[in-house]
């Protein structure tokens, strides 16, 4: 029979990870919304021209509109809908969770920063941040696991994976 303990870090790393892939859940949603609706180079330059005449657009924003968005609008408008669907591949299945939580997060900044709020942002923000704190609950049930467990079974005495590289993957 498990411990109080040993139970308690299991319902919290099945919490966790499930914070991990409603994340991923919703960025694929964000992603696919995109290509569904031919997300592209007009949508990047609608964006970058409006944050020109935005009081509530701070500077660093405006400044990163002018000379990135606006110069490079194609780029951007196939990158952000792969980068949304990709982020939401990696937190679904648990690999690298911690770099995909930081990108997720400045990704939210950056859309905030463009004066680009919808309803998620802020529940995808709190649970970006979960997933900072916590990267090693919230990967406890990935795909990263699974590599450990089936390396570890094929070389018993091999080096997996161990902290601190541990919870970037």
């Amino acid at each position: 029979m498990k411990s109080p303990h040993a139970r308690g870090t299991l319902i919290a790393a099945a919490f966790a990870g499930a914070i991990r892939v409603t994340l991923g859940v919703l960025w694929l949603h964000e992603g696919t919304l995109k290509y569904r609706a031919h997300f592209g180079a007009a949508d990047i330059l609608l964006v970058a021209n409006s944050a020109k005449s935005n009081s509530r657009v701070p500077g660093y924003f405006k400044s990163f509109s002018d000379a990135t968005l606006a110069e490079w609008p194609h780029f951007f408008g196939f990158a952000m809908p792969l980068l949304e669907t990709s982020l939401g591949v990696v937190l679904v299945l648990g690999v690298f969770s911690l770099p995909a939580s930081f990108m997720s997060a400045f990704t939210l900044l950056m859309y905030w920063s463009a004066d680009q709020l919808i309803t998620e942002y802020p529940i995808m923000a709190v649970l970006s941040t979960v997933v900072i704190a916590w990267p090693l609950l919230a990967s406890h049930f990935s795909a990263t696991t699974v590599a450990e467990r089936v390396v570890g079974r094929k070389r018993p005495n091999a080096m997996v994976f161990r902290e601190p590289v541990r919870r970037w993957l």
